[in-house]
């Protein structure tokens, strides 16, 4: 089950979904309010997660793996912890789950959250725009590696976020961010007591998670295998060949491992 960042949609794993369909049934939905999919009415991260689960149930989906990206993280984090049980491994990428990730763009979102008033919500949203929405793929990447990039996807994606009722799902999400934040010790206590099996691969240049978040991840995780590629926040536009074959194997040896199983 891949599950993609904002501002994105299931576009982000265009490069990489014909090759996973060789190894593992594929589950790439678009977010509600994102890509082709509708906004719910009342949007939150646990409504959200309720609607991929309702989907998953849908397909007859049991055991599987979950790509969390960004926003994914917290719909996927709570599908995890709700049936850890069918939780055959993680797969990271520039996710956060720990107070570490927050790099020094997120000090207007706390002020927001510890205050929200009107001034500070409008400063925790400056990134609403179309500048904002490029930087997601651009800000803080090195001139050489924003240039493999194809084409400008975020300019799909700033379409996208200027439909009807998108921009106001994106205050409300981001201001609901704030109570997965405050969920962050009960994240950990499911990592450490479920240890499920894990893959980290993680763009070193992001502007908005900080690279000591996968410190944190490998604490939770011991076992977890990781590797720090020389991307962005979106990897996956630059390097969704290295980042497919670390997948494809990881997903390979952890079916083998589990089938040993009794």
């Amino acid at each position: 089950m891949l599950l993609h960042g904002y501002a994105s949609s299931s576009s982000t794993f265009r490069n990489v979904i014909p090759a996973l369909s060789r190894v593992a049934y594929v589950v790439a939905p678009d977010l509600p309010g994102y890509g082709e999919s509708d906004p719910l009415p009342a949007p939150s991260f646990a409504a959200l997660s309720n609607a991929i689960t309702e989907l998953l149930r849908h397909l007859e989906i049991g055991q599987r793996f979950i790509y969390l990206h960004d926003w994914g993280a917290p719909v996927g984090l709570r599908i995890a912890m709700q049936s850890p049980e069918l939780v055959s491994g993680l797969i990271i990428q520039n996710a956060n789950a720990h107070r570490s990730g927050f790099a020094p763009q997120w000090e207007a979102t706390f002020a927001y959250w510890s205050d929200p008033t009107p001034e500070n919500k409008a400063r925790a949203t400056t990134f609403l725009t179309f500048e904002g929405t490029r930087d997601q793929y651009t800000r803080d990447v090195p001139a050489e590696v924003v240039a493999k990039i194809k084409g400008e996807p975020w300019v799909e994606d700033w379409r996208v976020l200027n439909l009807p009722g998108r921009m106001e799902m994106q205050r409300a999400l981001l201001a609901d961010y704030g109570n997965y934040v405050a969920h962050f010790d009960a994240i950990g206590a499911y990592f450490k007591q479920r240890q499920p099996p894990a893959l980290m691969v993680w763009g070193r240049h992001d502007a908005f998670f900080d690279i000591a978040e996968t410190l944190s991840w490998m604490q939770d995780l011991p076992r977890m295998e990781a590797h720090i590629l020389d991307g962005g926040h979106f990897l996956l536009e630059t390097h969704a060949e290295p980042a497919l074959n670390l997948m494809m194997d990881f997903i390979k040896r952890t079916q083998e491992r589990l089938a040993q199983l009794p």
